[in-house]
């Protein structure tokens, strides 16, 4: 068979790069950590039949999982409470089931 591996990895230094400032390189070994070999960042692509294409796709995935690393953290949630009348209505919604459930049931023998 004559067919050329079009495989390609593209590598990236995270702890020697001097285009990120130390609080980025922090924040990205931290998030990134399991992914990383010795502070450097591997990515791999194979989809396409040109290497060229394939070094794009591997260019791209290593720029979202950069991106997605440096993201700020979501805002926590803060705990809320039922309103009064959303506690009424399904207190409400409790006594009407239990009063069907009653009629349901058969007459006492008196």
């Amino acid at each position: 068979m004559n067919t050329s591996d079009s495989r390609v990895e593209l590598s990236w230094n995270i702890a020697d790069s001097p285009v990120l400032s130390e609080e980025q390189r922090m924040m990205l070994l931290a998030r990134l950590g399991r992914r990383l070999i010795g502070g450097v960042i591997t990515v791999a692509a194979s989809e396409r039949r040109s290497q060229l294409r394939n070094r794009e796709i591997a260019v791209g995935k290593l720029a979202e999982l950069i991106s997605a690393g440096l993201a700020p953290d979501a805002a926590q949630r803060r705990p809320t409470k039922p309103t009064r009348s959303s506690r009424r209505r399904h207190l409400a919604a409790k006594q009407q089931r239990s009063a069907t459930k009653r009629q349901r049931q058969r007459p006492a023998a008196e």
